[in-house]
């Protein structure tokens, strides 16, 4: 089947380590893939207003899964967004208080929460994924947004032991995923990057067959299972690595583009 729609993973995959990516070539490709009748959808645990600012040029054009799914946008126009009850809101950030050396940024529609004692170093930090960030005296007072996700930063080498005590205290309230290298994000149940795309592809008739998905990290599982076509990063994490059709070059050597332009070629 000839791949009709291709999705990208952003930290870790269609970005290398500076946060930037080839932009001459992608849009050379980009404009071959318009030609062919090729979606090109960026799929991210990342908030909406950050990735679309990765391209200036046709982000009215493009989709985002943003927020691993709880946020789809296309070509400006918004297709779902999820939410989390108050009361579950109020029930994780409890439960969050007991975790030492973390930090918490709460996800929603309108802007990511933050609280106004967090560090200076981590708020820097934050505003580089969150380009619409807000302090707060008391993130419990966040309720005039439709709030979608947790993202919690912790120690690298202490995430994997963090997601399984997550994983044991959270019940199925919210689903603790690996977002790349410090990062663990709390995901509504069942709304993940792959019913993101399912979205998109219902709306577009796109069967997942004629996907091909690019990722490298915990919160892209569901997505690369779901594609016909699916590709991990050589640097990515060696679970996700199993799950893939084919692993390719890292995000330093330009892997997801180079593949792209193979998949092009073949078509």
């Amino acid at each position: 089947m000839p791949v009709k729609m291709i999705a990208v993973d952003m930290d870790g995959t269609f970005l290398n380590s500076q946060q930037n990516y080839d932009r001459e070539k992608f849009a050379q490709l980009y404009q071959e893939m318009k030609q062919q009748g090729i979606r090109f959808v960026i799929a991210s645990g990342n908030q909406y207003y950050q990735l679309k600012s990765f391209f200036p040029e046709i982000a009215s054009e493009l989709s985002f899964v943003a927020e691993n799914g709880a946020y789809v946008i296309s070509e400006g126009e918004e297709i779902f967004c999820g939410e989390i009850e108050p009361e579950i809101i109020r029930e994780v950030l409890e439960i969050l208080a007991d975790f030492e050396g973390g930090h918490v940024i709460l996800c929603g529609k309108n802007s990511a929460y933050i609280a106004e004692d967090e560090p200076a170093a981590f708020v820097e930090y934050a505003s580089k994924y969150y380009h619409r960030l807000k302090k707060v005296p008391d993130l419990l007072q966040v309720t005039d947004d439709t709030l979608f996700k947790f993202a919690l930063n912790f120690p690298a080498d202490q995430v994997e032991e963090m997601l399984k005590r997550l994983q044991e205290v959270l019940g199925d309230k919210v689903i603790p995923v690996s977002s790349g290298h410090e990062d663990v994000d709390l995901i509504i149940p069942g709304i993940h990057k792959a019913y993101g795309l399912a979205k998109l592809q219902e709306l577009w008739g796109i069967s997942a067959s004629e996907l091909a998905a690019f990722g490298d990290s915990g919160n892209d599982l569901e997505m690369l299972k779901l594609a016909g076509y699916s590709y991990v990063m050589s640097n990515g994490h060696p679970k996700v690595k199993v799950a893939a059709k084919e692993i390719i070059l890292s995000n330093d050597e330009n892997g997801v583009l180079l593949k792209i332009e193979e998949l092009l070629t073949e078509q």
